[in-house]
């Protein structure tokens, strides 16, 4: 297993549309994004949620009889990755080419299931970590199925402890005390893209989650790289079949982002409408700069008054345990 790294190092951080219900194209253009990061000297990549074949966006548009007979809900289940060589190996090879830690996000098929997953490989193309997201938003949930306290994990990787959630999940306090007990170094944040339901759903929209990631970045006094996907044109023509679909999702809603431990903004964003990969320089010796001020798992905890537990899914039950175990008091629900 690889250790901890103490330098300094660039990370990009995806914003682009996905090669839409597309797994063999969307599993080239990832290896393509994997390369050029490489080749702009980048040593981590962080992709989107769902980012292969993409976000199933008809969720919010119709209802699912609409959908399945448009023929999108089969395409999606045929086009989803499974963690089979077939889909996996160039991805693996292609972080092992460029040395880089790669965390990618996908709907994986295990038999008869979907799932929200977020997929940790390894510099040396090694898989070191697979979660799956723990409660879908509600019109996902006629989709995805839930992941369990396995899949709130940090990892080991050449650049450190990493670890992941999907949209959502970032509106967790539990969630996130979960990965900040773990020693959490670098944070993916992972969205779809901020372009359904604009500019009348503030819940749904870039400034509302821009600031869940950043101000996880400044609770957990880790780096966070939130990459956000592009709606297309051609996803909403093919999703927008009357002009009232067509006023619920824009093309673009690209708000990538990274984020120091401080809060601070590592990279200036994209236009919401662009293409390409944010690149930040990470120096994780930052990251005691930022503790020293204020370290929710170490000198500014208090658990003798309240103190995480998660469910018996070793090693991940741990967690509260340890965190209590700093005063002696047992782990509070």
């Amino acid at each position: 297993m690889t250790t901890e790294s103490s330098e300094s190092f660039v990370a990009a951080v995806v914003q682009a549309a996905p090669a839409f219900l597309d797994l063999e194209a969307g599993i080239a253009q990832t290896v393509r994004l994997i390369d050029q990061a490489g080749a702009a000297g980048a040593r981590m990549i962080a992709f989107p949620e769902l980012w292969l074949p993409g976000y199933p966006w008809w969720i919010w548009l119709g209802t699912p009889a609409w959908a399945a007979q448009r023929g999108l809900s089969a395409r999606y289940r045929d086009n989803a990755f499974e963690f089979s060589a077939a889909h996996t190996a160039a991805i693996s090879a292609a972080a092992r080419r460029n040395r880089m830690v790669v965390v990618l996000g996908m709907a994986e098929r295990d038999h008869g299931s979907l799932y929200i997953s977020q997929w940790f490989i390894d510099a040396d193309g090694q898989t070191r970590g697979r979660r799956r997201k723990l409660k879908p938003g509600a019109p996902e949930r006629a989709v995805f199925g839930e992941g369990d306290a396995r899949h709130l994990a940090v990892v080991e990787t050449a650049v450190g402890r990493v670890g992941g959630l999907c949209c959502g999940e970032h509106r967790h306090p539990l969630f996130k005390m979960a990965l900040h007990a773990q020693g959490e170094r670098i944070h993916v944040a992972a969205w779809p893209s901020f372009s359904v339901y604009q500019p009348f759903a503030v819940g749904l929209g870039p400034e509302v989650n821009t600031a869940l990631s950043r101000v996880y970045a400044a609770e957990g006094g880790c780096f966070v790289l939130a990459p956000c996907a592009v709606v297309s044109a051609a996803m909403v023509e093919l999703l927008c079949d009357n002009p009232e679909r067509a006023a619920l999702l824009r093309p673009g809603g690209g708000h990538a982002r990274a984020f120091g431990p401080s809060g601070e903004s590592l990279a200036e964003p994209l236009a919401p409408e662009a293409e390409g990969l944010l690149m930040a320089r990470i120096d994780l010796a930052k990251i005691a700069e930022a503790k020293a001020a204020y370290d929710v798992t170490g000198h500014s905890a208090r658990p003798d008054v309240a103190a995480l537990a998660l469910a018996a899914a070793e090693p991940f039950g741990a967690v509260g345990k340890a965190l209590a175990g700093r005063t002696g008091q047992p782990p509070m629900s």
